[in-house]
């Protein structure tokens, strides 16, 4: 095998991912995030030749996501709010869109509250909540087990102390009081399958991704349970589709006519958050 400089590598994984249709920047990506650099140090390492055994590995790497395979599990991890979460098939991949929740949450959110994430996934959510604001109080809680179990290992290699439990929905919280509820719940059309991209649909988990009733079923079930584990003057945010911030509005006007309901649009100017207020 010729030997490559990291240039060359990655020059040669880029034009592989634009010949196989898949985003080349996944090319940079493997390699800063495999060796832990910033791009400035990958620079400063262009001309370096590459060990044998790391040209191997890298290339393999980009052979899985020629075909498909999304980085972030292929690495293991993927980063969220300026940490790295472990991820697998279980988990869906965070997402920058997520961080602004996390940014109006602990914007909004008094200095000392109990708060409950469902649906966590990783919990990229709930441990970047409890890591910025340690005097926190925060549940997760997650259907899928096998998701709750990377959490698990995701708080606590991070040092974040959070409770979990299994669980559909609001069900295993049931008794229990929450300042505010936060959600990154399933609300994908299966109507959108055809424009969706092709490593999300064969890759991340089904369950998480995909919601009846055009979407919209989550948001319709936690307005009709909301009242039975929040407080009475409690909030909840949710992240919902670029599309639907009219008809979730709708759905919690109408269950909750005297709470005030926010929509927030994120970077991109697209609606993509909301906010419940009960009232006492």
């Amino acid at each position: 095998m010729a030997k490559l400089t990291f240039f060359q590598l990655l020059k040669a994984a880029e034009q592989q991912l634009a010949a196989a249709g898949q985003d080349t920047s996944a090319a940079q990506y493997l390699l800063l995030e495999g060796q832990e650099w910033t791009f400035t140090t990958l620079v400063q390492h262009y001309r370096d030749v590459v060990p044998g055994e790391l040209t191997t590995t890298y290339q393999m790497q980009i052979k899985r996501v020629c075909a498909g395979e999304p980085a972030q599990y292929i690495l293991g991890h993927a980063p969220f709010y300026g940490r790295e979460f472990q991820v697998t098939p279980a988990t869906l991949i965070p997402r920058q869109e997520t961080e602004e929740l996390v940014e109006w949450v602990l914007a909004d959110a008094p200095s000392k509250i109990s708060l409950l994430d469902v649906g966590t996934g990783s919990g990229a959510i709930a441990i970047s909540l409890k890591a910025e604001r340690p005097a926190w109080t925060v549940t997760a809680t997650d259907i899928s087990a096998a998701a709750v179990t990377v959490a698990r290992a995701n708080a606590k290699r991070l040092g974040a102390p959070v409770t979990f439990a299994t669980g559909d929905l609001l069900a295993s919280v049931q008794g229990k009081r929450f300042d505010i509820i936060v959600s990154n719940p399933p609300y994908i059309d299966r109507a959108e399958l055809p424009v969706m991209d092709d490593s999300v649909k064969r890759y991340e988990p089904d369950t998480a991704l995909f919601a009846a009733d055009h979407g919209l079923a989550f948001y319709r079930r936690f307005a009709a349970e909301l009242t039975t584990v929040l407080q009475p003057a409690g909030q909840f945010f949710a992240e919902i589709g670029y599309h639907q911030g009219a008809a979730v509005r709708e759905i919690f006007t109408t269950a909750l006519p005297t709470a005030v309901v926010t929509v927030k649009t994120d970077i991109n100017g697209h609606d993509r958050m909301v906010r419940v207020q009960l009232k006492r």
